[in-house]
């Protein structure tokens, strides 16, 4: 099964669901992303601070799925911000990858105490401008710091990757999102370590639809047209997580589902929280 597609603003498409890898090292990790692409996963989520890099690119190289059908994400880490410094990163990111080009390239967190994220974003914009990358967003950006991107470079990001589950669904910064053209992305889609999927209204409906909890999770996800990257190190996970895509929810499914909002699971405010 592969997911279907979404166009993104700058013209590019990314699929309605992807791989998280954070976490997959090694020759398992090489094994796991190589069975995931097999099994129709084409968006790849990485970053420079997961540090498996390394692990992606030999899993591409190896797959026999076209690479131009692949869409590869990466991220700046808070200690290379800045312009020159986003752009050497970006090519020791590229280095590891082994590709020509990145698809989809985040600044990971603003990081506002060093404020240098508007230096970056000028960089990336230049990387773009020379299909190094192909489209470039951010991650963990507040409204605010969207609107600040805007109105100091004249370009908003075509993503913006989020913490976003059931307990908390972002409905503001989606709205903002879906007013500006900017594609939402969820981190920790199944609120992972929480007792998200233990929720009666979720194990009810997911019993009701004849499916597992987590796939009803990543199908509310579909519903709201976010972008979900669960990440499992396990292949039958893998693949039910893949497999959300024949199934629909009903508008007051959905809003019941919504209605578990309680707020972030990890005190990640990008207002406050930081990572080099």
């Amino acid at each position: 099964m592969i997911a279907p597609e979404y166009a993104l603003r700058d013209g590019n498409r990314i699929p309605a669901l992807g791989l998280g890898t954070y976490g997959l090292n090694d020759e398992a990790g090489v094994d796991a992303v190589l069975a995931a692409i097999d099994d129709g996963y084409r968006l790849l989520d990485t970053a420079y601070n997961y540090g498996n890099e390394q692990v992606i690119g030999d899993a591409v190289a190896r797959t026999d799925v076209d690479r131009s059908d692949l869409i590869i994400t990466t991220k700046l880490p808070g200690r290379h911000h800045g312009y020159d410094e986003t752009l050497q990163s970006f090519e020791e990111s590229r280095r590891r990858l082994g590709v020509e080009w990145i698809d989809l390239y985040l600044i990971h967190w603003p990081n506002p105490s060093v404020d240098k994220y508007v230096e970056s974003w000028r960089a990336m914009i230049s990387l773009r401008e020379k299909g190094l990358a192909r489209s470039i967003g951010v991650s963990n950006f507040t409204e605010q710091m969207l609107t600040r991107l805007g109105d100091e470079t004249g370009l908003l990001p075509v993503v913006n990757q989020v913490e976003l589950h059931p307990y908390f669904p972002q409905g503001e910064l989606r709205a903002f999102h879906d007013e500006h053209g900017i594609r939402t992305e969820s981190w920790s889609p199944l609120g992972k370590r929480s007792a998200l999927l233990e929720e009666p209204v979720i194990t009810e409906l997911a019993a009701r639809h004849g499916v597992t909890p987590a796939q009803l999770v990543l199908r509310w996800h579909v519903e709201l047209e976010t972008i979900p990257i669960p990440k499992s190190a396990d292949a039958v996970r893998r693949r039910s997580n893949l497999d959300v895509f024949g199934f629909e929810l009903a508008p007051e499914e959905v809003e019941a589902i919504s209605a578990l909002e309680r707020g972030r699971l990890w005190g990640a405010d990008p207002n406050t929280h930081e990572e080099m």
